[in-house]
């Protein structure tokens, strides 16, 4: 079974989601959202873009 996402209340009409993986461990939170079209495009865009996104390793390793 793959992943999940969850909508949830934010606060007063406000909202965000929740990626979980299939094992239920949190994986991502996503900032609060202004209603419930917003939250999905938010949605939307992970899915879009996670799988094709690079890895930036932003650590100093002292070089």
């Amino acid at each position: 079974m793959a992943g999940s996402f969850e909508i949830v209340n934010a606060g007063t009409d406000t909202f965000r989601f929740r990626l979980t993986a299939d094992d239920g461990t949190l994986v991502a939170v996503s900032p609060r959202f202004p209603s419930i079209s917003a939250v999905v495009a938010g949605i939307n865009a992970v899915r879009e873009n996670a799988a094709t996104g690079f890895v930036v390793d932003r650590r100093n390793l002292g070089t």
